[in-house]
């Protein structure tokens, strides 16, 4: 059977997106909706303005249990997830015995159990994986009926308050358990636009009362996977399969805040997870880095996309773009992409090579519009 013959999966709110006149595509395995009538660009400048709700119950989620499970989940990972504290929230990188990231993602300590989100088009392989390596040591629990939302943007606070009182008193990367009308939610401050926002984890068979709530919010219309990349590209994000894959190693990703210094040098708890060898050489500069992920900014008004050539004012081929687009907010045209370490330098020129035309662009800091996370 073709690809193309295998039936999208939906997720609980497919009829919504339906109803509110969402164009549907295929994205890991379900049917997604794209953009809804108002188009990319008004989903975009409203969660910069307001509040904007995601539906990515694609993505995966699951529980580790036990009283190994911290220990044993940071075997996985160059990440401290022993000394986590609960209701603390962190980002996380599976490797491989290469070092290449096998998937991003995002893992809440809930004190009775490690709640894990993973891609959607990564968590088969992920949960498989996970089981494989640490089922002997603690309890790996798949959570396939439940849904999880994103709802972003400055007022994204005010507008689930009325909803869920008490919620505001999240800061980002924390989390914790409410209820509304006797639903029992998972809420974190966070997500993947740069903005203010939550993470709402429902029972899919909730998700539509809750989503017609929150959209019957002054501040809250449906945002679309459009919107949610301008956004994450903006705010310098890596899109798991453009920017990082199982070929990339966190440092050449640029990812070095993601390793605390417990699992980077002495002590116990250094090192011991796939790959450590090479990527902990790479952080100390013993093993030699090919290439770097750096922000790029167009010296004229031309989309520069992903895979383009990169190349140095001589024309020498230096790295290519891995995502790119008009940013809406940063208002110029931004891409992210890998080049040579030395020219990995803020304010390097380089050429992209787009259609056989040369786009002056220019290496820049990321995110490309600031963050705005509530802190308290």
């Amino acid at each position: 059977m073709s690809d193309a013959a295998v039936p999208l999966l939906q997720v609980p709110l497919h009829a919504l997106h339906v109803e509110l006149g969402a164009r549907m595509v295929p994205f890991a395995g379900y049917a997604m909706p794209v953009q809804y009538p108002a188009g990319l660009m008004a989903e975009h400048n409203h969660t910069r303005a307001a509040a904007g709700l995601f539906d990515v119950s694609h993505m995966g989620q699951l529980r580790l249990v036990g009283p190994d499970a911290a220990a044993a989940f940071e075997t996985l990972m160059p990440v401290d997830v022993i000394d986590l504290g609960v209701g603390k929230q962190r980002y996380g990188l599976l490797l491989n015995d290469e070092g290449g990231i096998i998937d991003d993602l995002m893992f809440v300590n809930r004190g009775h159990d490690i709640f894990v989100i993973v891609n959607g088009a990564c968590k088969a392989g992920d949960m498989a994986h996970i089981q494989a390596l640490i089922g002997s040591r603690c309890e790996v629990i798949p959570m396939p009926d439940q849904a999880l939302f994103a709802l972003q943007g400055p007022q994204a606070a005010a507008a689930l308050q009325r909803l869920v009182p008490g919620v505001e008193k999240l800061v980002f990367m924390t989390g914790g358990a409410f209820n509304w009308q006797g639903t029992d939610l998972y809420i974190t401050r966070s997500g993947y636009t740069g903005e203010d926002g939550f993470e709402i984890s429902v029972p899919g068979d909730r998700a539509e009362p809750l989503a017609r709530a929150l959209l019957a919010q002054p501040e809250v219309r449906p945002i679309g996977l459009g919107a949610r990349n301008s956004l994450r590209l903006e705010a310098g994000m890596c899109l798991y399969g453009n920017d990082i894959d199982t070929t990339t190693t966190p440092v050449e990703a640029s990812l070095n805040w993601a390793i605390q210094k417990v699992r980077r040098t002495g002590g116990a708890r250094a090192g011991g997870f796939p790959g450590a060898e090479r990527v902990l050489g790479q952080l100390d500069g013993t093993v030699p880095l090919t290439r770097k992920r750096v922000g790029l900014i167009a010296q004229e008004r031309v989309p520069v996309r992903e895979h383009v050539e990169l190349q140095n004012t001589s024309g020498r081929a230096i790295g290519q773009t891995t995502s790119g687009l008009l940013g809406p907010s940063a208002n110029q045209p931004i891409a992210i992409g890998y080049v040579e370490p030395e020219y990995a330098a803020v304010g390097t020129p380089v050429v992209a090579m787009v259609r056989g035309k040369p786009v002056p662009m220019t290496v820049s800091a990321m995110p490309f519009v600031p963050n705005r996370y509530f802190r308290g």
